[in-house]
């Protein structure tokens, strides 16, 4: 499987949820039990590789602005959601986490910001294929903590500092 094939199934599959996560979660293991058990593993190694990309300051940042808070659990779901807007929200933040600004149409916490099943749905469509749990993926681990600048994401003036834009449109 390639990046526009990993892409396309994430974008169908949102699509077809109109945008809810659980829902996107759903269609995305019953997409991928049609594929063979490898193109599942190529599938979850592109997720994976995307969600310690999503590794960030400025991301972290950007979940507890979008979140009204954020602390570790909060933001590793906010990665799964952000993988699962898709390609240009995906690359367009992890380059510039202030350009969510734009590229969100709107937001709303009881809703989005949270993709935790969508990072298990890998695992979960190669077990329903298999019978057996996914074997290790055979990438670099998460870096210990995460890449740039670190700042303190319950203060909410360095979050308006760190992200002014994002901060205007949906901070406090």
């Amino acid at each position: 499987m390639d990046e526009t094939e990993f892409w396309e199934i994430v974008d169908s599959t949102r699509e077809a949820a109109e945008g809810d996560p659980e829902d996107h979660a759903e269609l995305l293991v019953e997409r991928l039990v049609r594929l063979d058990p490898d193109s599942v593993l190529d599938f979850a190694r592109h997720f994976e590789a995307r969600y310690n990309r999503a590794y960030t300051w400025d991301l972290w940042a950007a979940a507890a602005v979008l979140l009204g808070g954020a602390g570790e659990d909060a933001f590793d779901g906010f990665r799964c959601w952000l993988i699962g807007r898709g390609r240009e929200v995906f690359e367009g933040a992890v380059h510039d986490a202030e350009v969510l600004a734009e590229l969100l149409e709107d937001f709303d916490p009881a809703v989005d910001g949270d993709g935790e099943e969508l990072g298990y749905a890998a695992d979960e469509a190669y077990e329903q294929l298999t019978g057996v749990d996914a074997p290790d993926l055979g990438l670099a681990p998460q870096p210990p903590g995460p890449e740039g600048t670190p700042l303190d994401v319950d203060d909410d003036a360095a979050l308006a500092e760190r992200l002014p834009r994002l901060w205007d449109r949906f901070g406090g």
